[in-house]
């Protein structure tokens, strides 16, 4: 039990009775919606036999300008799966949109402390969030663990903002600097919005154009390997061979476009805007040293050949070039916002496809270092499916991970057994079957996180 509901029980034994979980039972499920002071919207749902354990879910990333409904749960059919075994849900919107770190923790606290004042304190509070809400879901954990008894990320954003904005800058400056060295493409700083769809609209065309040759196709799986996007990581693509390196670059390719329409410019120039510049860098990164650590070097050096280009002389362009450096405030803030200590005061359970493109599965490396360095290396477990795509998990498997983490705070001990894992996705939803699979992701591109371990690279 957490501190905070201890201080609630005894202030329950001196005054006016606080409402238990069990108490709060209706003979009728209740669904509420709702608007908190800072304008974002909320959404709770409770079962009528509830079972006294409560999930605040945390969104995924949502552009600057797009609708901002309320989730309490990543798909509707996971919801009701959840309902029906009698879990209380609650989420909420954020005030803005875009990179909203610093709205949506307080935001889903409000919520927290709504649902408490109407349905009574939970015997058990879980936070879980899915993608961007990974990172919401991570500093809740961190920031506020007296609210919460343990939290899920769910293919979350856990190398934290600084991570993420460094890693997504390396393919961008791959690509530049080597499909249009002499283009002056802006890669940070821009003036707007407008500036930066400029500029990712101009390297698109170039790595369009680029395709059609094989050493374009080479360079563009260098720019790939820099962020460990893997060579299947769509449903809707053809599932390579392990040797088929034209078929892993073409579907790479596709992510790389998408890598640079949305978050390499537009959703960096919202988060720039926040922190007051730019808060990533690659002075002093080893490019060479980052290809041969990534999952999908083989590939590279194979295309080069094929293409027959020097990698050598490639890599030695992208020493040459001229480096980008931080803005330190931006990066201070980046840091103080949305960077994580590693030290968790209650269990976290992480899941994570092994296709994934957008948030590829190495961010976890990153948080078991972090984990590790922060010293709570033995209250983290993380767990894989094998499978392409960006939270492409069924619903069995996403009510698998909830029953595993609670299984953690039942017993004291994870079970994350690929075993065990699809044997409980399997009970929550017998129509489909459960894939996760034991596995070890390679070292995130370029780390950094509080900790700062040896040899991570500084603005």
């Amino acid at each position: 039990m957490n501190p905070r509901t201890l201080v609630l029980l005894a202030t329950a034994l001196l005054a006016t009775p606080v409402l238990s979980a069990q108490a709060a039972t209706t003979t009728a499920p209740e669904h509420v919606e709702g608007q908190l002071p800072s304008g974002a919207a909320y959404l709770m749902d409770v079962p009528a036999d509830w079972n006294g354990t409560l999930l605040l879910f945390s969104h995924g990333y949502r552009p600057a300008g797009t609708p901002s409904p309320a989730e309490d749960a990543p798909t509707p059919a996971v919801r009701q799966l959840l309902l029906d075994a009698g879990y209380a849900l609650i989420g909420s919107s954020y005030a803005t949109n875009g990179w909203a770190v610093t709205e949506a923790v307080p935001d889903q606290l409000a919520t927290l402390d709504l649902f408490t004042e109407r349905f009574g304190e939970a015997s058990r509070t879980i936070a879980w969030g899915r993608s961007y809400g990974g990172l919401v879901t991570t500093a809740l954990a961190e920031r506020h663990a007296d609210r919460f008894d343990g939290s899920l990320s769910i293919c979350g954003l856990v190398q934290g903002g600084v991570a993420n904005w460094n890693s997504t800058l390396d393919p961008v400056f791959a690509l530049r600097t080597l499909l249009a060295p002499d283009s002056g493409i802006r890669l940070t700083g821009f003036a707007d919005r407008s500036a930066a769809r400029s500029a990712a609209s101009t390297l698109a065309a170039k790595v369009t154009e680029a395709q059609g040759t094989p050493e374009g196709r080479a360079r563009i799986a260098l720019a790939a390997a820099l962020h460990n996007i893997p060579g299947h990581n769509d449903a809707s693509q053809p599932v390579p061979g392990p040797t088929d390196w034209n078929t892993q670059q073409a579907n790479q390719y596709a992510a790389v476009t998408g890598l640079i329409l949305n978050p390499a410019f537009s959703w960096r120039q919202e988060a720039e805007t926040r922190a007051g510049g730019n808060p990533s860098w690659n002075t002093g990164v080893d490019y060479t040293r980052m290809l041969h650590r990534s999952s999908v070097y083989k590939e590279v050096t194979e295309l080069y050949k094929e293409a027959g280009l020097s990698l050598r002389d490639d890599l030695k362009a992208l020493d040459r070039a001229p480096r980008i450096s931080a803005d330190a405030r931006a990066t201070a803030w980046m840091s103080r916002t949305s960077a994580f200590t590693g030290r968790l005061t209650d269990p976290q359970l992480n899941i994570h496809t092994t296709g994934d493109a957008l948030i590829p599965v190495q961010a976890e490396s990153a948080y078991r270092r972090t984990a590790t360095a922060g010293g709570s290396g033995a209250l983290l477990s993380q767990a894989y499916v094998d499978g392409p795509g960006h939270c492409t998990f069924t619903p069995g498997e996403t009510v698998a991970a909830v029953r595993t983490l609670e299984h953690r705070l039942d017993t004291g001990r994870w079970d994350t057994s690929a075993r065990t894992l699809n044997s409980r996705a399997e009970q929550a939803d017998p129509t489909t079957t459960g894939r996760y699979v034991t596995h070890r992701p390679t070292e995130y591109p370029r780390p950094y996180d509080l900790a700062r371990p040896p040899g991570a690279a500084r603005p």
